[in-house]
């Protein structure tokens, strides 16, 4: 065995838990049968409770409450803010345990105005516990991390080329990648020490949006109005929820921890079951 089987059997494990994220989004909680679930995907229970276990750490069950956000519902329900919430408490020790240990800073405006002209980037593709990642790294740092299925690689490239289209591109080494992927997704590698250090290339507004989502620790939720008004522009919900779907650094940037008002998972630039699929995963990193 070497460094690489963790993320590679998640990977491999991604496949088959999308089928049955898929499926246990299609009705409530408590309508799910586990075994006949199972039974569809050639599994015993047993089989597909060990594979959920290894995948995220908790079983079919708990991830389909997980997933769901009971509490950020509830929460949103009462007018709570949990943005607010996460400010005033800060983190608990499970949390930051596995919260990933990020640094920031943001990119000249003129780099962003000039569409990246003059910046290279470098990227390249590693396995993950969410599919293929794509990487892209500038002598600051993270600026770019998006998710794809196999055989969809170029296509989420180029999503993301065009974001910057005047820079220019060059494939980074495997090694060098597969250090980045092991940082921002195997939480042994989350180290305070060694923080992952990212550089936001955006308009102001979407840098303030995107610096704030940071603060969104794991098992929290928000909702945009609620980023908002944190960012002194409440009525620009709208304009929020632009921005987070522009967010070019997923996971590490977590903007799937924002949903809508009425606490229901909103879209995902890089796909709805996926999003699910992230947070159930670290529902069972701090449970």
């Amino acid at each position: 065995m070497n460094d690489m089987t963790p993320l590679l059997a998640q990977a491999n494990d991604y496949a088959l838990i999308t089928k049955v994220i898929e499926e246990i989004s299609e009705r409530p909680a408590d309508e799910h049968d586990f075994d006949a679930l199972a039974s569809d995907l050639g599994m015993t229970l047993r089989q597909l409770t060990a594979l959920f276990k290894r995948w995220a750490g908790l079983t079919p069950k708990a991830f389909s409450h997980c997933v769901t956000l009971n509490r950020a519902r509830q929460m949103l329900k009462e007018n709570v803010s949990l943005l607010d919430t996460s400010y005033e408490l800060g983190l608990s020790s499970a949390a930051r345990l596995y919260d990933l240990f990020v640094t920031h800073d943001a990119m000249p405006p003129g780099i962003y105005k000039a569409k990246g002209e003059g910046l290279q980037i470098r990227y390249g593709f590693h396995p993950s516990p969410f599919g293929q990642a794509l990487v892209m790294l500038t002598e600051y740092g993270l600026a770019g991390q998006a998710f794809c299925d196999e055989g969809e690689e170029q296509s989420a490239l180029e999503d993301m080329t065009r974001r910057w289209p005047k820079a220019t591109y060059v494939k980074a080494s495997p090694q060098e990648i597969r250090q980045w992927a092991e940082k921002i997704f195997d939480p042994k590698k989350w180290d305070q020490d060694q923080p992952i250090k990212i550089v936001m290339i955006g308009t102001d507004f979407e840098v303030r949006v995107w610096q704030t989502l940071l603060r969104i620790k794991p098992g929290q939720a928000t909702s945009y109005g609620d980023i908002a008004a944190h960012i002194g522009s409440p009525k620009a919900a709208r304009a929020v929820g632009a921005a987070v779907g522009r967010n070019p650094i997923s996971f590490v940037v977590p903007c799937h921890r924002v949903i809508g008002k009425n606490a229901k998972l909103t879209g995902y630039h890089w796909g709805l079951t996926r999003k699910q699929a992230i947070l159930g995963w670290e529902a069972g990193l701090i449970a």
